[in-house]
């Protein structure tokens, strides 16, 4: 088994509730420290829609975002993204960015792409261009961009598939990773910044392969572990018992990330299975869709009880959105198609995601989080 030389970030465990398998922590990279359990926006293509990046590093307080490469990848192109500087520079964000393989995005390509031993050929949803991804190449790719955090290529199958496709698949996904980790070893050892790779867990919903790979991956020594497969279309409980089948495997002195979770109401459960980072189109997703998080409950804005409601879209959130506007204003400016809305709901829905994450955190500090999963999770259930 190889040991990396030098960290490339480095993870500290603050606190640990002594109910459950959750904790804080602080996560070091090249472009600040991040306080964790940490909710991720995702930017897909260098953008939150609807939010300038000051509004989110300076007004929400954003410490890490979320790229993805598939997308980035075509358009404009990490050479063109590498000649301007990285992605930092780029997009003038001035915290950390953690990139995505493209995986599940080429993977969602279905009949678009073909599977390999060395990797997978895809045809752009853009133009139809044929391009390859290969454990190799999408280390490359990720690096040009700067990211500070890094995935592997790994295979996402979509729910259900058989046992023994889902074994075939975890087993490639376990070579390509360690593939992708030898040559992202061999890239440091020239590169004077800081960066991380962390592979992912794949195994469908098999508890037994989950263990399998986590194990496997173990071994690698990375500096962090994602669990993938997860929001493929399985049903939601499902999700967190294969958080539940991998986490005792993967060590507690590094941090665990949940790809492409959750509702509201799944946030601390997830936290509650030891994870440390999440990330989720649905808050801005759902935002542009007049579907509003708070903390009273859910919010359809174009429902017609809020066309002459003057109270704020949640009394008891501090964001620009909530303290300025009504939600009559708000069903005015959805019901008139007007991009002000998206922005305003997008910048509430963000704050709610993080606001849930900072009292997860202090939860834990304080020792309350047994109480807190269980005197909160009914209204978090409401709001979800």
């Amino acid at each position: 088994m190889k040991t990396n030389p030098l960290p490339q970030i480095s993870f500290e465990v603050v606190a640990e509730c002594p109910v459950t398998r959750a904790r804080a922590g602080l996560l070091h990279t090249a472009h600040g420290t991040i306080e964790t359990p940490v909710f991720m926006p995702v930017g897909t293509q260098a953008t939150v829609k609807g939010l300038t990046q000051r509004d989110l590093a300076e007004d929400l307080g954003v410490k890490i975002l979320l790229g993805n490469t598939y997308h980035l990848y075509l358009r404009p192109g990490h050479e063109l993204i590498r000649q301007l500087g990285g992605l930092h520079k780029f997009m003038s964000w001035p915290n950390a960015i953690l990139t995505d393989s493209g995986g599940f995005q080429v993977f969602s390509l279905s009949g678009l792409r073909k599977i390999d031993e060395h990797g997978v050929v895809f045809q752009s949803h853009l133009n139809g261009d044929l391009h390859k991804f290969t454990p190799k190449s999408t280390v490359d790719v990720q690096l040009a961009y700067g990211s500070d955090i890094l995935m592997v290529l790994d295979e996402c199958p979509e729910y259900p598939v058989s046992h023994e496709y889902a074994r075939e698949s975890m087993q490639r996904t376990v070579r390509w990773a360690r593939e992708a980790n030898d040559h992202f070893r061999e890239r440091m050892a020239d590169m004077p910044t800081r960066h991380a790779l962390f592979p992912i867990v794949q195994g469908s919903m098999y508890p037994d392969l989950r263990r399998e790979c986590a194990s496997a991956l173990v071994d690698l020594d990375t500096d962090g572990y994602a669990i993938g497969g997860l929001s493929v279309g399985e049903p939601r409980p499902l999700s967190l018992e294969a958080v539940e089948a991998t986490e005792p495997v993967l060590p507690r002195s590094k941090p665990r990330y949940a790809m492409g979770v959750g509702m509201p109401a799944e946030l601390p459960e997830y936290v509650a299975r030891g994870i440390d980072m999440m990330d989720c189109v649905l808050p801005s997703r759902n935002a542009r869709n007049g579907y509003l998080f708070t903390s009273e409950g859910r919010v359809i804005i174009k429902h017609a009880r809020y066309k002459d409601d003057p109270a704020p879209l949640d009394p008891n959130c501090p964001c620009y959105t909530c303290k300025s506007y009504s939600r009559a204003y708000l069903r005015h400016l959805f019901q008139s198609g007007e991009i002000l809305f998206s922005v305003l709901a997008t910048r509430h829905n963000i704050q709610r995601y993080l606001d849930i994450m900072r009292e997860i955190r202090h939860a834990i500090i304080s020792g309350s989080f047994p109480d807190y999963l269980r005197c909160v999770q009914s209204t978090l259930h409401d709001a979800g």
